[in-house]
């Protein structure tokens, strides 16, 4: 069977540093907002080359509190794409303000350029781009209508670690919000997540919100909430993101095989020059999903489906998400998510490769 994850396989490979930083983290006794934590922000921040990273709880609460942050007018309208994974859109909900959804570019799949102006009102004060499977948006585009129109930026990097944009990291166009969950290129073994910014006055911000509004211990100065990124994940998460670029690297290689090694009879990902894309989804298109999803899986390839439901069609949403979107639905009814992770061998990809050619043949 090649499973599509199998989170045991995947952390193999650092279990000897894993044990090792955890008796020293155990050892410490300091267990919340400590060293190791300190450490990791620092690191990834170099990462990154942005001067400011916030550890905080997990993915969506580092968007609810990047948004709340901004302060923004009531009733602010924040953009988003159409088929985001649902955190997206929640943050924007959480923090109070109205999302309106953008349609995607269908060969890209991330938020459209050429579609943004056209939904920006005087009550837009915000764009949240998502940076989805682990390709950057158009972000030069995108940086531009923003400048113009005077509108901030977050990114959800939930699924972008290390992806680049003309060189340029993902997270570091605007305010960048990252997920830890244990699924993504840079895993923990538990939630966790993680702001940045190249603003101080901001960074402070998301510092005190993340600690029930305190800086100094019980000394509170903002309303904030319990979101703090664990000691323990951040010994795990250094250790990880010593190998980022090795597990990117790895991810791109069984890509490349797909590209090569794929029939025609299945829409691919877009590639161009521009973007480094660092796979944490490899997804195809076919009008057969479901067929093939099934017959993938009579051969022992397990796969997933990022995401069968577009937002506006969830339950949760009515009422909430209003108006038509063909491109959205079209994405969500055809994709299909084959497996690239980072114990997966070269050998497993060819015979994904050769059991989907089989099918069409």
């Amino acid at each position: 069977m090649i499973d599509y994850e199998n989170l045991r396989k995947l952390n193999a490979p650092f279990e000897e540093e894993f044990q090792r930083e955890f008796i020293e983290f155990l050892n410490s006794g300091w267990y919340i907002l400590g060293d190791r934590t300190n450490l990791f922000e620092h690191e990834f921040s170099s990462y990154l080359n942005a001067p400011f990273c916030i550890g905080v709880g997990n993915g969506l609460d580092a968007m609810i509190i990047a948004l709340n942050s901004l302060e923004l007018p009531s009733g602010s309208e924040v953009l988003v794409p159409s088929n985001t994974y649902i955190a997206s859109i929640l943050a924007i909900l959480k923090a109070g303000y109205k999302p309106v959804l953008v349609e995607p570019d269908i060969e890209t799949y991330n938020i459209d350029p050429l579609r943004i102006e056209e939904f920006i009102t005087e009550k837009t004060k915000a764009i949240l781009v998502v940076h989805l499977y682990g390709k950057s948006c158009q972000m030069d585009s995108i940086s531009e209508i923003a400048s113009k129109n005077d509108l901030y930026i977050i990114e959800d990097c939930a699924q972008s670690h290390g992806s680049e944009f003309k060189g340029k990291k993902t997270g570091t166009f605007g305010v960048g919000c990252f997920s830890f969950y244990p699924t993504k290129n840079l895993g923990a073994l538990g939630d966790g997540g993680a702001i940045v910014t190249h603003d101080e006055s901001l960074a402070l911000k998301f510092k005190t919100i993340r600690n029930y509004g305190s800086i100094r211990k019980y000394e509170n100065d903002l309303i904030g909430v319990n979101s703090r990124l664990d000691e323990i994940q951040s010994c795990f998460l250094r250790v990880k993101l010593k190998y980022l670029d090795i597990i990117n690297n790895h991810k791109r290689t069984l890509a490349n095989i797909y590209f090569s090694h794929l029939t025609s009879d299945v829409i691919k990902p877009v590639e161009h020059k521009d973007f480094y894309d660092v796979f944490h989804i490899f997804n195809i298109r076919t009008n057969k999903r479901n067929e093939l999803k099934e017959f993938l899986l009579k051969n022992d390839i397990k796969t997933e489906i990022h995401y069968p439901i577009p937002p506006h069609k969830q339950k949760a949403m009515k009422g909430v998400l209003h108006g038509s979107y063909p491109i959205s639905e079209e994405i969500h009814k055809t994709t299909l998510s084959l497996p690239i992770s980072y114990f997966h061998t070269e050998s497993d990809v060819i015979k994904v490769c050769e059991t989907i050619n089989s099918f069409f043949r």
